[in-house]
């Protein structure tokens, strides 16, 4: 479909070096999970100050943790929800929904670029939460000033959410459905290096326990080290993980070798150097399938854990225990032939020459929350390679901040009237 005036003027209103500088001012914001409020109140600014309508509330976090669905890693003292929105209302509506909480940025040393100073380089943005996921909440932001800025009003309604809480579960998200915020469709801005994802996988964290004997180091054949009792616990998780990324039929995943990976993130062990390991302690994710009943995936983890167990005396008379703590994301997905897809696919078309491949992401996001809880069609849409996410010199493609903006903001345009 061929541009209009109107849409040409929008699409003319989106200022490159503008979201170059607001992606490096949220950059330069330390925004860690649990220290989101800063951040939060810069995007209320933002919003405000292009004439574009702003929610910002305290969100009642003793009241969200009680919810079925409600999961977190960080325990948080203050939360803000952030909803801007633009358009009359008397039409379709379509969020846009980003997030400002990122992950440690580890040893400094390891950067070529100070983790929390933005470098702008000819045609990228380096620093932590540049891709995920600043860069992409900065899309959505202009996407909405551009409209705004055009004059173009919209019979519907276009919003922004800017949420906390992704990375440890999603919690912002949740706390936005439960403000009372809906629409007929959504896009999440998540590094998808401009592919559109209509599926995601899911991710639950898990805590095994492990108990040994403690014993002097000199006599440690007089104890029993929760170490090696691990290690083929650990082999039974691999080959879990094996198992179940052999023959995925979902064709959202078929380009992925490993689109459900199972990792142990975290290992803890032991009080003294020179005594028997008496514990361990294992955190990691376990990805899951869109249409996948996640209690029988928490079971298959559960009983690879027992298989072994029961073939070890020691472990068989003080069995491993499985918890499932922290972040839950849920898998998601709706059919390719959606509207949304079509509409969102269309508008790439229109601003980058040719339609987008679809594929399915192997991470959780807040589509987790959208689709399964607020019954929202959701979509992944964004800039950048989630490769380079939670790593040093994170960074994000100015070129495809500025394709990602103008699509959301033609998409935006067509979906609300």
């Amino acid at each position: 479909m061929p541009l209009t005036d109107r849409e040409q003027r929008v699409l003319d209103n989106v200022d490159a070096d503008a979201l170059v500088a607001t992606v490096s001012e949220l950059v330069a914001i330390r925004s860690l999970s649990g220290e989101e409020s800063p951040a939060q109140e810069y995007v209320a600014s933002f919003l405000d100050a292009a004439g574009i309508d702003v929610d910002v509330w305290e969100i009642d976090l003793a009241a969200l943790s009680k919810h079925p669905h409600f999961s977190a890693e960080v325990e948080r003292t203050r939360a803000l929800g952030v909803v801007g929105a633009t358009g009359r209302g008397d039409g379709p509506s379509l969020l846009l929904n980003g997030h400002v909480d990122v992950v440690p940025a580890g040893d400094p040393g390891d950067w070529t670029y100070p983790p929390w100073t933005p470098t702008v380089t000819a045609d990228r943005i380096f620093g932590r939460g540049a891709v995920d996921m600043k860069g992409g909440l900065t899309c959505g932001m202009h996407a909405l000033k551009a409209i705004v800025d055009a004059g173009a009003e919209l019979t519907g309604r276009l919003m922004l959410a800017s949420v906390v809480g992704e990375e440890d579960g999603g919690s912002g998200t949740l706390a936005m459905l439960e403000h009372g915020v809906h629409s007929d469709a959504a896009v999440v801005m998540e590094p998808t290096g401009l592919t559109l994802a209509p599926a995601q996988a899911g991710a639950l964290s898990f805590r095994i326990t492990v108990r040994g004997l403690s014993a002097h180091g000199a006599t440690r054949s007089e104890g029993i080290s929760a170490i090696e009792k691990f290690a083929p616990i650990h082999q039974a998780l691999l080959a879990l993980e094996q198992r179940r990324n052999t023959g995925v039929v979902n064709p959202a995943f078929a380009h992925l070798d490993r689109p459900f990976a199972l990792c142990v993130g975290r290992l803890e062990a032991g009080d003294w150097p020179s005594s028997e390991a008496d514990w361990l302690r294992a955190e990691g994710r376990y990805g899951v399938g869109p249409g996948e009943e996640l209690d029988a995936a928490r079971r298959e983890l559960e009983d690879a854990v027992a298989d072994v167990a029961s073939g070890d005396r020691w472990l068989c008379d003080h069995p491993p225990t499985v918890e499932w703590v922290g972040g839950q994301f849920h898998p998601a997905e709706i059919p390719n032939d959606h509207e949304l897809v079509r509409l969102v696919a269309d508008a790439h078309a229109v601003v980058d020459g040719s339609r987008p491949p679809l594929h399915g992401m192997p991470y959780g996001s807040d589509m987790g929350k959208l689709v399964p809880v607020g019954g929202i069609p959701t979509v992944i849409y964004g800039p950048g390679d989630v490769r380079v996410a939670h790593r040093p010199d994170e960074y994000v493609p100015i070129d495809q901040l500025l394709s990602c903006t103008r699509v959301l903001a033609l998409a935006g345009l067509r979906f609300c009237g």
